[in-house]
């Protein structure tokens, strides 16, 4: 961490340029749709305070929809929360992403999403904020926040991104959603560096849900570092969120590219020694690619009674990630039950 400003970030009004493609009976009136949900996101004011963790502040930016804004949401008994890797997707495959996150019977009508892998004003993209669309679209709060972007040698190259099958891209990052306001939005640049000395982010922010103060994070770990400096990836987050001792509960999820048994068993050991739960057993596949399948994400929470109901939604394919849901109530635990329930 380096320095912090203590001033409102706003989403910056720059000129979106959508490139999307519908089915034919619906084209017309999704483009207008569209088209809206991105003016709209040209023209949001911020009120969220923020302060970023680092000394590029461009790469933070919180918003709120209209809706949002206007809404008094009631705080539940009961926590929908939903962590996806949606890969970058854009044009109508994000659509569909936003179509399942407001009615799938699996990951629909979460009240906090986490996202990973999430584009804002990128080529591959047409130009569009992608958190900032989806929150439009779904009625949210949301903060969004990406790594430096690669400089000099650590620029990614034209022959390496052909290697690699990845574009030239450098404002990807993570975004936490929510229908609650936000406050104390962070942006986290994780220490340990991988190949060519890119670097990876996380986003915190604490969400205010009646009288709780639930602090989030949205993780997207290194994937080709070892498994001690991956884990101090994680405890990075962790000694953040010791900062923030108003918050009554702390959720901790997305895409920590455990692959390796030994990354799992470290994870889970990290958490578990930090009083938190999670339902997901260490064996359960969240990531496919051809013949691999591997567990890469997670949803860690702490100061909530017993998850509820959980499921890793394999059935939507849109990412090489599936999407992780949990339904978890406010109700405290005992601290028996507390001290650090892990699916293993």
């Amino acid at each position: 961490m380096t320095s912090y400003t203590s001033r409102p970030v706003r989403s910056p009004l720059t000129t979106h340029r959508t490139r999307f493609s519908f089915s034919p009976l619906n084209k017309i009136h999704q483009a207008s749709l569209q088209s809206l949900a991105t003016l709209v996101c040209l023209l949001l004011m911020l009120t969220i305070d923020a302060r970023a963790v680092t000394d590029d502040a461009t790469l933070l930016e919180v918003g709120s929809s209209p809706v949002a804004v206007a809404s008094k949401t009631v705080a539940p008994s009961e926590l929908k929360i939903v962590s996806y890797n949606i890969r970058w997707r854009g044009g109508e495959d994000l659509q569909r992403i936003i179509e399942l996150l407001r009615r799938d019977s699996s990951i629909g009508g979460a009240h906090i999403i986490g996202l990973q892998e999430v584009d804002r004003h990128t080529k591959r993209n047409g130009n569009v904020n992608t958190a900032c669309v989806i929150a439009e679209a779904l009625g949210m709060h949301y903060a969004w926040a990406a790594p430096p972007h690669p400089q000099g040698k650590e620029a990614k190259t034209g022959k390496e991104a052909k290697r690699t099958n990845q574009p030239v891209e450098d404002e990807t990052g993570v975004a936490i959603l929510s229908f609650f306001p936000m406050t104390n939005v962070e942006r986290h640049v994780l220490p340990n560096p991988g190949p060519g000395k890119r670097r990876r982010a996380a986003i915190g922010a604490t969400l205010i849900i009646g009288t709780h103060r639930v602090r989030v994070y949205s993780v997207h770990a290194e994937t080709r570092i070892s498994t001690k400096e991956k884990v101090a990836q994680f405890a990075h987050v962790l000694d953040a969120l010791k900062q923030h001792t108003d918050a009554t509960h702390a959720v901790v999820l997305g895409d920590f590219n455990t692959w390796r048994a030994d990354d799992k068993r470290d994870t889970i050991k990290l958490f578990t020694d930090a009083k938190f739960s999670t339902p997901f057993k260490a064996g359960e596949e969240t990531f496919r690619l051809r013949f691999v399948n591997w567990r890469l994400d997670w949803i860690w929470v702490r100061g909530f009674a017993p998850v509820s109901a959980n499921g890793v939604a394999r059935e939507i394919k849109i990412s090489d990630h599936y999407p992780l849901w949990l339904r978890v109530n406010f109700n405290q635990p005992s601290p028996a039950q507390d001290a650090g329930r892990a699916g293993v």
